[in-house]
């Protein structure tokens, strides 16, 4: 088995007294659906896995990003597309906010990349472990927005 890691985001914005708006990613399959996920990718040598959360998201979106807290990992199997060689690929992803950049300025790596509201892109992630990913991702953000209670 082919050990492989990866790093992403989930850039959120808003959620003071309501729901978070959430970034996602798609790109046009096959089979004229649309592929929806979180930005994510490899690291380049020496990378520590924020630094390539930070780098992939920011490719992958177009906006500058900041790292705030670790959300978890996912991890899946699947055979290589070129040998079909079985890989073990764990994703870490981080909760992360915008301080600026543009989508308009995302990479080629996918065709749509979009603000949605956190529940709209529940629906729309095409993944479940992406999907936990969010949710897991949304209990920080209302831990975060929550008053603190000192006795």
């Amino acid at each position: 088995m082919i050990e492989m890691m990866s790093a992403g985001g989930v850039v959120w914005r808003g959620g003071g007294g309501g729901e978070p708006d959430v970034v996602i990613c798609g790109f046009d399959s096959d089979n004229s659906a649309v592929i929806w996920g979180l930005p994510k990718g490899t690291p380049e040598n020496g990378e520590t896995r924020e630094q390539t959360a930070l780098r992939e998201v920011r490719e992958e979106t177009g906006l500058q990003v900041v790292a705030h807290d670790y959300i978890g990992a996912v991890n899946y199997q699947f055979p290589r597309y070129k040998d079909g060689a079985m890989c073990n690929k764990v994703v870490h992803f981080y909760l992360m906010s915008a301080e600026g950049g543009d989508l308009s300025l995302h990479d080629d790596e996918f065709d749509y990349v979009r603000w949605l509201p956190a529940a709209q892109a529940l629906r729309a992630l095409t993944y479940d472990n992406e999907v936990q990913v969010v949710e897991n991702a949304i209990s920080l953000i209302q831990e975060k927005a929550a008053p603190s209670r000192k006795a």
